[in-house]
C-alpha cells in the first residue's frame, strides 16, 4: 500500500510538472513564432508600400519604430513580382536575393495567386499581396534564418524540458521514500495496534465467556449470563473482523500463482445459504458458468462469497430476491451478487466499502454486523488484483460486482 502511495506521489508530481512545462514551452514558442511573423509582416508592408524597396531616409522611419535596425535594409533578402491589371507578370525584381531566379520567382507568385491568400507562407518565404489602382505587388521575404532559429529554439526548449523531467524523476525517486515515510510509519503502527490489540482482547474475552459458563453451572442460566455470552461473542467477531481486515489490506500470504476453483467455491457458499434464505422467505437463485478457475487463495475467496451473500441476505426484504451470477470474460471473471432491498440511494454507493459504514444504523443493530463486511470484501478483491463496485438501477436493489483476473 505504501509502495503504491509512493508511486502515485511520483506520478502526480511528474504529471503536474509535465503540464506546467508543456504550457511554458508552448507559450514561449508561440510568442517567438508570432514575433517572427509580426516582424516579417511589418517589413513586407514597408516594402509593398514603397514599390518593392526600402524608403529613402531611414531616420524618418526609425522614429516611428517601423524598422528594428539601421542594418535591416542591408540584411533583408526579398524579391517581388509586379502584375498588370490582367494578372500577367509585368516585372520581376530579384536583386536582393540570390537563392531565387526569375522562373522560380514566377512560380512562387503563381502559387500565391492560385491560393487566393493575401498573406502567408510559401515554403520559407513570407509573402504579402499589395494592390494599387494599376498594379499588384506580390512581395516575398526570406524568413529561412528566422524560422531555423525558431525550430532550434523549439527543439532546445523541448530537450531542456525533457532533461528537467528526467532529473526531477530521479530526484523524486530518491526522496519520495522519505516523503511518505511518516505515512508509512503511521500506517504500520495502526496496523500493528489493531493486530496486537486484537490478540490481547481474545484472551480476556475467552476467559469472560468461560467464567460465565462456570457461573451458569453454579447459579443456573439467566438473562444476565445470556447477555454476557451474546456480547462476548459480538466482541470476538468484531476483533476477528478487524484482524482479518488488517491482514487483507496488507495482502500478506495471498498467492495468485495457486489455482482456485471459483465455480465450485461459489456453488458451495450458495448451498450453505440456501436453507437460511428459505427460512427468511427469500428466493436465492444463481447462474454459474462451470469450471472457472483463477489464481488466488481459496480460504479468502470463500470468505468473500460468504460476506457478499450474507450482506445480500441481511438487507433484502421479506420475499426479496437474491441472484448470483458468475461468468468468464476476456482475461477476467465477473461475479455479480444482486438483491432487492427497501431502499438504496445512489449517493450512498461510494461509501458502502468504508469501514463501519451503515446505510441504516437501526436496521444494522437488528441484523448484526459492524459495517466491516464489505470493507473486508473490498480488501480481499484488491489483494487478488481485482475490482469491486456497487450499483443500483432503481434505488430498490443493489448489485455488487467483482471483477477478477482469470
Amino acid at each position: 500500500m505504501i509502495r503504491k502511495l509512493q508511486i502515485k506521489l511520483i506520478m502526480a508530481t511528474m504529471l503536474s510538472l509535465l503540464v506546467v512545462l508543456a504550457v511554458i514551452v508552448t507559450a514561449a514558442n508561440l510568442v517567438n513564432y508570432h514575433k517572427i511573423i509580426a516582424d516579417a509582416d511589418v517589413t513586407l508592408a514597408l516594402l509593398a508600400a514603397n514599390q518593392g524597396g526600402f524608403p529613402e531616409g531611414y531616420e524618418a522611419w526609425s522614429e516611428r519604430a517601423v524598422l528594428s535596425s539601421p542594418e535591416l535594409p542591408y540584411e533583408t533578402r526579398y524579391f517581388f513580382i509586379v502584375l498588370d491589371p490582367d494578372g500577367n507578370i509585368a516585372s520581376t525584381n530579384i536583386d536582393s536575393i540570390a537563392a531565387v531566379d526569375e522562373s522560380g520567382a514566377a512560380a512562387y507568385a503563381q502559387a500565391v495567386l492560385e491560393s487566393g491568400g493575401s498573406s502567408g507562407f510559401v515554403e520559407n518565404y513570407r509573402y504579402l499581396v499589395h494592390m494599387t489602382d494599376t498594379e499588384t505587388y506580390v512581395v516575398f521575404l526570406d524568413c529561412s534564418r528566422s524560422l531555423s532559429n525558431a525550430r532550434t529554439f523549439a527543439l532546445a526548449s523541448i530537450g531542456a524540458s525533457l532533461a528537467g523531467l528526467v532529473i526531477v524523476l530521479l530526484l523524486l525517486t530518491l526522496v519520495s521514500g522519505k516523503i511518505v515515510k511518516p505515512f508509512s510509519d503511521s500506517y504500520e503502527k495502526q496496523r500493528r495496534f489493531i493486530t496486537d490489540a486484537g490478540h490481547e482482547l481474545k484472551t480476556p474475552l475467552t476467559i469472560i465467556d468461560a467464567d460465565t459458563e462456570v457461573l451458569e453451572m453454579d447459579c443456573g442460566e439467566n438473562r444476565w449470563t445470556a447477555d454476557i455470552h451474546r456480547q462476548t461473542k459480538r466482541l470476538t467477531e468484531l476483533t476477528n473482523d478487524l484482524i482479518t481486515l488488517s491482514r487483507m489490506e496488507e495482502a500478506d500470504g495471498i498467492s495468485l500463482t495457486e489455482k482456485a476453483a471459483l465455480s465450485q467455491i461459489v456453488e458451495e457458499e450458495i448451498s450453505s445459504f440456501q436453507t437460511l434464505a428459505a427460512e427468511q422467505k427469500k428466493k436465492l437463485s444463481y447462474e454459474i458458468e462451470p469450471d472457472i478457475t483463477i489464481g488466488g487463495d481459496e480460504k479468502s475467496l470463500h470468505r468473500l462469497l460468504s460476506i457478499l451473500l450474507d450482506n445480500a441476505l441481511k438487507y433484502s426484504q421479506e420475499n426479496g430476491k437474491i441472484t448470483v451470477t458468475l461468468r468468464a470474460q476476456a482475461r477476467t471473471v465477473k461475479l455479480a451478487v444482486y438483491n432487492t432491498t427497501a431502499e438504496m440511494k445512489r449517493e450512498n454507493l461510494p461509501q458502502l466499502f468504508d469501514r463501519f459504514y451503515r446505510t441504516d444504523a437501526s436496521r444494522n443493530s437488528r441484523t448484526g454486523g459492524y459495517g466491516l463486511g464489505l470493507s473486508i470484501a473490498a480488501s480481499t478483491v484488491k489483494a487478488h488484483k481485482g475490482k469491486i463496485a456497487a450499483s443500483t438501477d432503481d434505488e430498490k436493489s443493489l448489485t455488487i460486482t467483482v471483477t477478477l483476473p482469470s
